[in-house]
Formats: C-alpha cells, structure tokens, sequence
C-alpha cells in the first residue's frame, strides 16, 4: 500500500567518546538496508584501524585539494585534523536504495542538514562527564594534552544537542543500538517520507 519515497542520510553525532562509533557499527550489523558512509581524514592511522573502512586516510595536502574540488558534502577542522564526507558516499547510497549512516561531528551534521534537508540526525549524548573522560582514557589513543582538548570541544558540541530530531544517552550499548533502531523504524513509517506504491480505486 505505501513504500518509502526515498532512502535518506541518517547523521549520529556527538562529542568524542559518546559511543557514536560503537553504536553505527551495531546498525550496520543488525540492519542490511544501512550502509556505513566512509569519511575522509587527514589524522594518522591508529592501531587497529584499516585504510579505506574505518576512514580513507589522506594527507593534508590532498584533502584541501579535494575541498577545492568541492568534493564533499560535509567537511570540517576536528581537533586540528580535517575530516570530511565525500558526497559521492550519500549519492551512490541513496541510488542503491540504502539508508547512509554518518557518524560525523556537530559541525558536519549541520552542513549536511542543511545540503540534505530530508536527513535525520540523531544526537548521542554520554551519562555524564566524568564517564566521557573515562572512556577518553580507555581508549588510550591520545595524550593529555588531547585528552583535555576533546573534554573542551565536548561541552561546546552537548550546548547544541537540541538541534537534533532525537537525542540518546549512551548508558548501555546494547540498549542505545535498539533505542536508535527504533528511531529508525519510526522515522521511515513517517507521513511525509512515504508514498502510496499503488493506485487507490
């Protein structure tokens, strides 16, 4: 009777630490029509991490020139590295049909918003804090200098979490992959993405 009218970009932002990555990777393992969008960076390659699946690793140089280009649908200068989403990523996605899944910055989900505006963003918030800081230090890929800079950065980006259509505290994974599946879920059986699939006599 009805049917989607159009796959659209799905944005999960929030501070460093928040869980976004955790929980993007739990939807791209539980929901096959959701893809992950991969982003361009000009950080370094941490341990662990693979060229081309957790990020497309680029040096400085190139990045700006792909900015020239106007390559991208969302970029910006995080913590003194340029990240950045190709709008080749959200075009081939939508042509396939899929949902695209961003796991971007504050910054970036506003210039895609604003690019996309049928896009849904979803803000991931931390317990509190103190629990932010000590997922920071978890993860022990940054010194304190780093450390302190991503606390400073993460006050300044939970001061706009009312900009978006949702907002999830990431107390358990678990339960913040399935309160994020049912936004999803919610948000496609909205009046205004759907469409009769067949003439009504």
């Amino acid at each position: 009777m009805v049917r989607l009218k159009r796959r659209f970009p799905f944005v999960l932002a929030g501070p460093s630490g928040a869980g976004k990555s955790s929980i993007a990777r739990g939807l791209i393992d539980r929901m096959p029509l959701c893809t992950f969008s991969v982003s361009d960076t000009s950080r370094p390659i941490r341990d662990g991490e693979v060229d081309g699946v957790d990020y497309n690793f680029l040096t400085e140089a190139v990045f700006r020139e792909r900015i020239e280009d106007g390559r991208y649908a969302e970029w910006a200068l995080v913590h003194g590295d340029y990240k950045g989403t190709p709008k080749s990523e959200i075009e081939n996605a939508v042509a396939e049909k899929k949902t695209v899944l961003l796991d971007i910055d504050v910054q970036g989900s506003e210039q895609i918003r604003n690019a996309f505006p049928e896009a849904l963003a979803v803000f991931i918030v931390p317990p509190s804090l103190a629990v932010l800081e000590q997922r920071l230090r978890g993860r022990k890929t940054d010194d304190e200098a780093a450390i302190q800079k991503r606390l400073k950065n993460a006050i300044t980006e939970l001061k706009r979490m009312f900009e978006f259509d949702y907002i999830v505290v990431n107390e358990s994974l678990e339960d913040s992959i399935q309160r994020v599946i049912t936004i999803l879920d919610i948000e496609e059986s909205r009046a205004s993405r759907v469409e009769l699939s067949e003439a009504l006599e």
